[in-house]
């Protein structure tokens, strides 16, 4: 066992199979996952903890952990100091922002905020829908939820509550007024952890891997043999993160190109190609893109 650690927290709940599916692209193999707050990693100077999101910051900053994975969300409700390494753009689901919405019934006459003066909103984000009811300055009683919010939405006024596309709401009948905050996964760490020289680089090591993994999640490799003489016509039609790879081929008349496109433009792009007289065209996933 290495004599420098770094303590580290994942996030149990939603986002702890989204959480262990990026590490494994990252290089990572967590293990001993089920009902088990101290999984492994095949890291020898990385302990790992699983905790609630909503806890995360609170532990990060008391020094409990050097650094952990949580939402910004809960990081502002916690309202601790702690030091934002990276912001790792995923989610249980995609990879858009989750948002906290402020959503009524659809059969409310509520139409926007300023309708619920005087009323009673519940969520689980109290402290940041009283700052946000505060700052438009509507006076309301928020409490807290203990879960199942979608479902107290004909019990109170309104209710706060996290949504990713939205089908949850539509699921249940309700419609949004407003967003209260956009919230995305933070990789975040402890003051003093981060002012250690070896905790701070394997931060940052880290934090490259995973936002590389992420990258990689909605791109893919092209390679693909053409004419030399088609080259310059083929680049027109080719995107590159910067400019392409491009090898010679035992036949001269030929070279190979590889590139790395955007997933969703693979399937017009590859037709487009071989219309233009490309051959050999191969597309393969990414494990991580390092910028």
């Amino acid at each position: 066992m290495s004599e420098q650690i770094l303590k580290l927290g994942i996030p149990a709940g939603s986002l702890q199979k989204a959480t262990i599916e990026l590490f494994a692209k990252a290089g990572f193999r967590i293990s001993n996952t089920e009902r088990n707050y101290l999984p492994q990693i095949d890291d020898e100077q990385i302990q790992l903890l699983m905790l609630r999101a909503q806890e995360m910051s609170a532990y990060v900053a008391d020094g409990v952990l050097d650094a952990g994975i949580t939402g910004y969300d809960w990081i502002t409700e916690n309202a601790r100091d702690v030091v934002e390494v990276a912001e790792l753009e995923y989610s249980k689901a995609t990879t858009k922002p989750a948002r906290w919405v402020l959503a009524v019934p659809n059969e409310s006459k509520v139409k926007k905020p300023q309708d619920l003066n005087g009323g009673i909103i519940t969520t689980e984000l109290v402290n940041a829908t009283k700052k946000y009811f505060a700052d438009k300055n509507i006076d309301v009683t928020v409490e807290f939820s203990w879960g199942a919010t979608e479902v107290k939405a004909r019990l109170v006024d309104a209710i706060v509550d996290l949504t990713e596309t939205g089908s949850s709401m539509r699921a249940n009948n309700l419609r949004i007024i407003d967003t209260v905050i956009t919230s995305t996964t933070r990789f975040i760490a402890n003051e003093q952890a981060w002012n250690d020289k070896f905790k701070r680089a394997k931060m940052e090591s880290i934090a490259i891997l995973l936002n590389a993994a992420i990258d990689a999640k909605s791109r893919v490799g092209l390679k693909l043999n053409i004419k030399k003489q088609d080259l310059e016509s083929m680049l027109k039609i080719l995107p590159a993160e910067k400019s392409p790879t491009i090898s010679n081929l035992v036949d001269p008349d030929y070279i190979a190109i590889e590139v790395i496109i955007d997933e969703k433009t693979e399937r017009s792009l590859v037709p487009a190609l071989k219309k233009a007289g490309a051959s050999g065209i191969i597309t393969y996933p990414l494990n991580k893109v390092i910028h």
